[in-house]
């Protein structure tokens, strides 16, 4: 079994993504368009909404991928769903990483104008640890276990 994480934003995940790929580096493995999807009576998208991201997945390593969209207000309407930026309070994403020099690189990298909630440092459970909310509203957690328990 696999689990990936899906994501969603309104009208910001191909930034989203793109700031993904540069902090993971890999190549998106599918990228589809709202302005992709056949036809539907009853549902006219503007050229704005054609261009938003359907569905996007980015690798990050062998195990995990890393899937979003954005929200579209037909849609939501259709299924009485609003979207609240940042309303995943109690979901965080949690990367373990291996070595203390990636952990930091990670915390770094993704936490660029994000909201820090603690500080990457030693624990008294003996990891590398801190958490953040990233500029698109995603909760992260980076960990990095520094001694057995």
């Amino acid at each position: 079994m696999q689990l990936n994480h899906y994501l969603n934003f309104q009208g910001e995940t191909e930034a989203a993504f793109n700031f993904y790929k540069s902090v993971f580096g890999g190549e998106f493995s599918n990228l589809t368009r709202y302005g992709e999807l056949p036809a539907q009576e009853g549902v006219t998208l503007s050229e704005a909404d054609k261009n938003l991201i359907l569905h996007v997945s980015l690798p990050i390593n062998a195990f995990t991928e890393l899937m979003a969209s954005d929200t579209n207000d037909q849609f939501c309407a259709q299924n009485n769903t609003v979207f609240t930026k940042g309303n995943n309070h109690y979901i965080s994403i949690n990367l373990n990483a291996h070595e203390q020099a990636e952990a930091k690189r990670l915390f770094d990298a993704l936490s660029v104008n994000g909201q820090i909630e603690m500080p990457l440092d030693k624990t008294f459970w003996g990891a590398l640890y801190g958490a953040f909310t990233d500029q698109f509203g995603i909760k992260w957690m980076v960990n990095c276990q520094l001694e057995a328990m």
